[in-house]
């Protein structure tokens, strides 16, 4: 790889470019250099390589914070590319301690940077450590499993008052046929041919050394002689499952939970990851919210509005309380019934009771008279 290589350009997006642009972009990109849907073409094959590392770095937010941090300091223009902070230098910056392999690649965890200290520990743990450095395969380390983030509706009523609601989420499991192996029944295994059985490869930016996991064998260090047909060797497959979520009294829309455990299976004995919930909250034919105020609208009929009328409806909490209208009581008319509202931490509040002043559409001839003489009666205008 040419050393002039930023993980930005490999994928073909901005600097500013945003996490869902960057997966977007990545998902589009290995697709089509995939190995699995270019067969012997060793250059779709690097393509892909190049993908996976950049991707590795940039659609971490973590990693790609501390990328743009390095770029920023011009870190990657000191070792052969003209990064963002100047010109290209030779060799490591003033200060760098720490040594080139055979092949002149730098390995991070081995050196501070520019007298600053600590840099070379964050690039092993941005760059997953080390440089192309030979041994045997590495045993494949327990990781956690993925977080899935979901978004819910949930019915108004329940979201005031606190409730359960199921949701049925995809997420990652262990394959039931091989068992994470990849492999099909009765298959055997074979030393991987693209990292010689390690379970990384390396790649090249700027002169530094990345080693990061095999895009082949999955890091595995070996590849099955047939592959599992549940899995096609992934070693997991999508599966659905059903939780039951405690919502909290008074959540509102764009309120988060984050439930311990409840997401995908972790991998090598690895923990299983969180699931990530954001309420969103259905409309109400009958309440509406203001804080932790709920307000019901009540229509009432001109005869009501004038006359004057009790009323008698429901509280949220399934309570019956009973409204007394006044005499020429107009449209937009509000009445508070305390303490009836949303509970949360420690605070109550009310259910407000609006009043619209709904007429007929038609009216009978007879009915249509007795209004006029009404109106007469009264002075008023029509």
């Amino acid at each position: 790889m040419a050393q002039s290589k930023d993980f930005y350009a490999v994928l073909g997006v901005s600097a500013s470019a945003s996490q869902d642009e960057i997966k977007k972009q990545y998902r589009k990109l290995a697709k089509k250099f995939h190995p699995d849907a270019n067969q012997g073409e060793a250059k779709a094959a690097e393509r892909f390589k190049e993908i996976s590392e950049a991707y590795t770095v940039l659609g971490d937010e973590a990693k790609r914070k501390q990328y743009d941090e390095m770029r920023r300091l011009g870190a990657f223009s000191g070792f052969g590319g003209g990064g963002p902070g100047g010109p290209a230098r030779r060799g490591p910056p003033p200060g760098a301690g720490g040594a080139r392999d055979a092949g002149g690649n730098i390995h991070f965890e081995d050196f501070d940077i520019g007298g600053l200290g600590g840099l070379g520990e964050m690039f092993a743990s941005m760059f997953g450590g080390g440089g192309a450095r030979q041994g045997p395969s590495r045993s494949r380390q327990a990781e956690r499993g993925q977080s899935v983030e979901v978004s819910l509706e949930v019915p108004f009523r329940v979201a005031a008052l606190g409730g359960k609601v199921p949701v049925t989420l995809e997420v990652n499991e262990e394959c039931p046929t091989c068992h994470g192996s990849g492999a099909a029944p009765g298959a055997s295994f074979k030393i991987c041919p693209e990292c010689s059985g390690r379970g990384v490869v390396s790649f090249g930016q700027g002169g530094f050394a990345v080693n990061r996991p095999c895009p082949m064998c999955l890091g595995r260090g070996q590849i099955p002689t047939e592959r599992c047909p549940t899995c096609n060797g992934a070693g997991e497959t999508r599966a659905r499952r059903t939780v039951n979520i405690t919502v909290p009294p008074g959540t509102d829309t764009g309120t988060r939970v984050r439930l311990s455990g409840q997401g995908g299976k972790g991998q090598n004995g690895g923990p299983p990851g969180d699931l990530l919930i954001t309420f969103q909250v259905a409309t109400d034919r009958f309440f509406a919210r203001e804080g932790l105020d709920i307000v019901a609208h009540v229509p009432l009929n001109i005869a009501q509005a004038m006359l004057g009328s009790k009323v008698r409806l429901k509280t949220l909490g399934g309570k019956w309380v009973k409204i007394t209208i006044p005499k020429g009581t107009p449209s937009g008319k509000r009445f508070r019934v305390r303490g009836q509202g949303i509970e949360k931490d420690g605070e109550h509040g009310d259910m407000i009771v609006e009043v619209s002043i709904v007429v007929p559409e038609t009216l009978s001839p007879e009915q249509e008279d007795m209004l006029k003489q009404f109106a007469a009666a009264g002075g008023l205008k029509y």
